[in-house]
């Protein structure tokens, strides 16, 4: 069984005030640091920094290997008491924190020590990388961490999940999946005053034996699961968010396809699954199950009148695409106020995750018939406090390839 150290810390300029994290996890034989993850948080306390930097530590273990037991050491006794069981949380903000540190490896697998802050320089140094790099309106990358850089002199040195580890001037370029991954942390153009957005990372559920059929398959239908090159590509998948460690948590659509791929992503990355009604497909109608050719054949003045309109409606009462965009923008308020200033997993449909990038951009309806969304493709939306939104990514499948 491998063990790692998991080091981390949290700060905050204003106690609350701009605030970020650091984490670091080793190889407890070795002393090898094996994965750095820091973030920029937006306004926030510096326990509840200290707390996230513990969280992202723990899922940073876990994605190296779920089976490993983790000792972890951090200069805050706050929450070594805390998470030891010797203190009870009484603030509202840690309480759910400390619930999903708590959740990523089993009871009796993690142990906690105290440790002087002089001894916790490496996570230290991270969290004030992050909070830098938040005040530039950025968000931190390992590609340009200077602790990173520090600690690899010397000629370009290539590490396992493709980052550069040496400084920018020679680091080769980063491959797709890199460029992909990093999108998901991109902090695009708001101030840094601003906080965090609401990060919604869109995973289209993977195959069924309906897709390479090309066969319409909405809510209205037989609800399929995934077929075997399905649950292949939601593990692809699973295996490119594991390395990044941003997913802070995951909701789904209902359906059982989006289930099954959201179950896969959460085994690997050690978190629960919620699931969300609006984030089902749209209903087909009497269309569910056929092609487009069959339906052109069989139902063509219906069919030319809902591609003419988003307010038509397919044969036998289906939903409209208008009616699927309204049910899209409340479901979309309603999780950016539930993550602020998080990153979250929305595993859903084709025309679910098209509309909240046709909302996001002000495009028109017929957008929605001038995209590509592969199964298992990946797309990421940003939600500002100033009710502006980013597209960052759109059907990424670099992790199919």
């Amino acid at each position: 069984m491998r063990e790692f150290i998991v080091e981390a810390d949290g700060g905050s300029r204003g106690n609350p005030g701009p605030a970020g994290y650091g984490a670091v996890v080793s190889d407890a034989a070795t002393g090898e640091t094996l994965r750095e993850a820091a973030e920029y948080i937006g306004v926030a306390t510096n326990n509840v920094a200290e707390y996230r930097g513990l969280l992202a530590g723990l899922r940073a273990a876990h994605a190296l290997d779920p089976a490993a037991t983790v000792h972890v050491r951090m200069d805050s006794k706050l929450v070594i008491e805390q998470m030891s069981g010797r203190w009870k949380i009484k603030h509202p903000d840690m309480k759910p924190l400390a619930a999903d540190a708590a959740r990523v490896f089993p009871p009796g697998r993690v142990t906690y020590e105290w440790i002087p802050r002089e001894r916790n320089k490496h996570a230290d140094r991270l969290a004030n990388e992050a909070m830098d790099a938040g005040a530039r309106g950025e968000q931190w990358s390992e590609s340009t961490s200077t602790a990173e850089l520090d600690a690899r002199p010397g000629p370009p040195d290539v590490s396992s999940s493709g980052s550069a580890s040496t400084a920018p001037a020679t680091a080769p370029e980063p491959d797709a999946d890199a460029r992909a991954a990093q999108a998901v942390a991109t902090p695009g153009w708001a101030p840094a005053d601003m906080g965090a957005p609401a990060t919604f990372v869109l995973l289209r559920h993977g195959e069924t034996p309906l897709t390479p059929q090309k066969r319409f398959s909405g809510s209205g239908g037989t609800d399929p699961a995934l077929s075997d090159a399905g649950r292949e590509q939601a593990e692809r998948a699973a295996a490119l968010l594991a390395r990044r460690g941003t997913i802070q948590a995951i909701v789904s659509s209902p359906l059982a396809r989006t289930r099954e791929t959201a179950g896969i992503v959460a085994a690997r990355l050690g978190l629960d699954v919620s699931l969300d009604e609006g984030l089902r497909e749209t209903d087909f109608g009497a269309w569910e199950g056929l092609t487009f050719a069959e339906v052109r054949e069989r139902y063509p003045d219906d069919l030319n009148a809902w591609l003419a309109s988003p307010d038509a409606e397919p044969t036998g009462g289906g939903e409209s695409f208008a009616a699927t965009a309204t049910r899209i923008a409340a479901t979309r308020d309603k999780l950016i106020a539930a993550y602020a200033g998080r990153t979250v997993l929305l595993v859903t449909h084709v025309t679910p995750i098209k509309t909240f990038v046709r909302l996001a951009l002000g495009a028109p309806p017929e957008s929605l018939f001038r995209m590509e969304l592969s199964a298992a493709s990946l797309s990421v939306v940003a939600y500002y406090a100033d009710g502006n939104a980013s597209v960052r990514l759109l059907n990424d499948t670099s992790h199919l390839r």
